[in-house]
């Protein structure tokens, strides 16, 4: 495989001249800047980035890379944990010119770009009244989450991200453009629903929008010496709660602001609350989450888009970051007292540990219908080694390993893709796609048989 410097000017300069975008090379004045992705821990120096700004850009740039036998790079948001938009030496395709969204109210679908942000997606779906199912923080990627599935508020109201994926369009390995969707390109359309972006670069989704203006819920927290108490009463609690309410679990330390001065610096167990449903029954919705007695609660009407980026300012793109994730069938004694174990031992004021439940809806699809197989696990676990500082950045990850080790021989066996580190091994990329990996690498074999598309949890195609 060849590196950019190995590629003669004139080579690069005839694919620059095809191009509307515009390259960015080491010497140029914006490189460093360009090169930042969210995660601060990940510092790779690919040798090109290409500016897309269309899918004519996409096109070239695919087959430059496929023809010089370039490692390639697809960058959506940079919101990857593995900083698996990067790659050293290499090209990398950046899309975050690649940017529109129109919301069509007569059958409340939402065509967004390939480079859009979800907090971008909500700005423009909130007016009329809609919302697509994304994560919890909203200067993620839409591409990147979407195509390792899409956990977060309102997964068991409406499903995941990819149950909400209608169509999509995609320049494959062989520089072709092709559109799927349930009845064009099937197999494909399959295999982007938790497959990653092992099969093309796609360059549009059109998502199903759904009726969500104004939601109830916010933050409530107990001291970490309740963590076992808590998470049995809510291990109960969530699994039989109306699918209109989401929570999520939590080990962490209150860094700052807008938290009470009382609470900084200290140790916690939380669940943060998400209802979408009628709002004149949320007040007695929440009186057994209340009796729960906890030592600070924040929970109240907010426009939808407010609890999306309720953490963004806590989590500013830049810090270092390390991630271990796994699915959970259960959350026994045994797992709690992991999280009691651990989540007494937070080394920096912003790591933290979730649990997303996988119920209600996003349960409700078989573990075949779509690539994303842990339709039967009750949560997704996620631990995060969070801090400003690159000195602290072995610090952060050995807890985040210890963490994991504790708890992973507790669990079903694989992670959610997105909750995966590039460090893992083939293996944990097997376990996370487990009966359905065999599919998607024959799905691979066809589309993409030299892999290309290889920066990312890969499948493999031989």
């Amino acid at each position: 495989m060849k590196t950019i410097k190995e590629l003669d000017k004139e080579s690069i300069s005839e694919f620059a001249s095809h191009l509307r975008g515009t390259l960015v090379m080491p010497m140029d004045s914006n490189y460093d800047e360009t090169r930042k992705i969210y995660n601060g821990m990940i510092d790779k120096h690919p040798g090109m980035f290409v500016m897309c700004v269309d899918v004519a850009d996409v096109m070239a740039t695919v087959n430059f890379a496929r023809e010089n036998n370039i490692l390639l790079a697809i960058r959506g948001g940079g919101h990857n944990g593995g900083g698996l938009g990067l790659c050293d030496d290499g090209l990398v395709l950046d899309l975050s010119l690649i940017k529109y969204i129109r919301v069509d109210t007569s059958n409340n679908t939402v065509r967004v770009g390939g480079g859009n942000l979800w907090g971008e997606v909500d700005h423009a779906t909130h007016p009329f009244g809609l919302a697509v199912p994304a994560g919890i923080i909203s200067t993620t990627g839409v591409g990147g989450l979407t195509l390792g599935g899409g956990v977060g508020h309102l997964s068991r109201k409406y499903g995941l991200t990819i149950d909400n994926l209608l169509e999509a369009d995609m320049v494959l390995a062989d520089g072709s453009f092709v559109t799927v969707s349930a009845t064009q390109n099937t197999d494909l359309f399959w295999a982007i629903r938790g497959g990653g972006g092992n099969f093309g670069v796609i360059t549009s989704f059109k998502f199903q929008a759904h009726p969500v203006k104004t939601v109830f819920g916010g933050p409530t927290l107990w001291p970490v010496e309740k963590t076992e108490e808590i998470m049995a009463w809510y291990n109960t609690f969530i699994q039989s709660a109306p699918e209109e309410l989401n929570g999520f679990f939590a080990t962490m330390i209150i860094p700052g602001p807008p938290f009470p001065e009382s609470l900084h610096l200290k140790q916690f167990c939380g669940i943060v609350w998400c209802y979408v449903g009628d709002l004149s029954k949320a007040n007695e919705l929440f009186k057994p989450i209340l009796a729960m007695d906890p030592l600070f609660q924040h929970v109240g009407e907010m426009p939808y888009p407010s609890i999306q980026s309720m953490f963004d300012g806590l989590l500013p793109p830049g810090l270092q970051w390390y991630w271990r994730g796994d699915f959970f069938n259960d959350l026994n004694t045994e797992i709690s007292a992991q999280h009691l174990k651990f989540g007494s031992k937070i080394p920096t004021p912003l790591s933290q540990m979730h649990l997303y439940p996988i119920t209600g809806a996003a349960s409700r699809v078989g573990n075949e219908e779509t690539a994303w197989a842990y339709r039967d696990a009750k949560y997704s676990g996620v631990i995060v080694g969070v801090d400003p500082d690159p000195k602290n950045a072995d610090k952060i990850t050995r807890w985040c390993k210890d963490y994991w080790e504790g708890l992973h021989p507790h669990s079903a066996g694989g992670a959610y893709s997105n909750f995966m580190m590039n460090d893992e091994g083939q293996e944990r990329v097997k376990a996370s796609y487990k009966h359905n990996y065999g599919r998607l690498k024959k799905i691979k074999q066809v589309y993409d048989p030299s892999n290309l598309f290889k920066v990312n949890q890969n499948i493999l195609p031989d």
